[in-house]
């Protein structure tokens, strides 16, 4: 580390692309950029986050160490567990436009994207215009397949949450004569894919969007946020 008296030197500079590297470090990881996929969307306990991300404990463990010694995600005890959460809104963002950078400048990624829009779960995918104007118009009914606790900190206006292990044996409540739209966390997502399979195995009109709640929001577009959540609105009057 260079002298507390920093000069515009050749020291400096070394410093300094060092401490750049390290969040490019961080995330060239496949792995770790999963967990910042689920993260991205609320915080989570080491459990829940290795189920999501099909990776053991320990890896998951291992992977958070690394993440949060880069700063991009932070802990707190909670009882028996350690809820981790991104470090902060830019961090969400820098996540987002790293996807989309992916996805608009490597070939193999584009290809394999434009590839699965052929498969049924994607064929017939709700895009972002149609979605406003369907949240708008109330003219489908909207399902939120994450975690219930990802709904809580924000959701599309008017959706319910049914997480995707859930759904089964909550079609019952699902209206027959609507359109049913599932979402989860983004194109790279699989909960919405497997949410459509689900449904339209069970004889009703589904299909899923690539819309996720951090992309949606950026875009300024409204999210409705249970009244637990730290960015809830306040009730009226108080």
């Amino acid at each position: 580390m260079p002298s507390p008296n920093y000069r515009p030197d050749s020291d400096f500079k070394a410093f300094a692309y060092e401490q750049v590297a390290r969040i490019g470090k961080a995330v060239s990881s496949a792995q770790r950029l999963v967990l910042l996929n689920i993260l991205v969307n609320g915080p989570h306990t080491v459990e829940e986050l290795a189920e999501g991300s099909e990776l053991s404990i320990a890896n998951t463990s291992r992977h958070l160490q690394i993440l949060k010694q880069a700063r991009l995600v932070s802990a707190m005890a909670r009882g028996n567990h350690r809820i981790y959460n991104v470090e902060s809104d830019a961090v969400c963002t820098f996540f987002i436009h790293l996807r989309e950078l992916a996805a608009g400048h490597l070939a193999e990624l584009r290809g394999a994207l434009e590839a699965i829009t052929a498969s049924p779960t994607r064929a017939d995918r709700v895009s972002r215009t149609e979605l406003v104007a369907i949240v708008a118009a109330g003219d489908a009914f909207i399902v939120d397949v994450r975690p219930s606790q990802e709904f809580e900190l924000g959701h599309l206006p008017g959706a319910v949450s049914i997480p995707l292990e859930e759904l089964h044996h909550n079609l019952a409540v699902l209206p027959r004569d609507k359109t049913i739209i599932t979402y989860c966390r983004g194109p790279l997502c699989l909960l919405a894919d497997a949410a459509v399979t689900l449904l339209n195995r069970a004889g009703f009109q589904a299909r899923r969007t690539d819309q996720d709640i951090p992309s949606w929001e950026r875009a300024g577009l409204p999210v409705e946020r249970g009244p637990d959540s730290p960015n809830a609105e306040p009730p009226a009057g108080g």
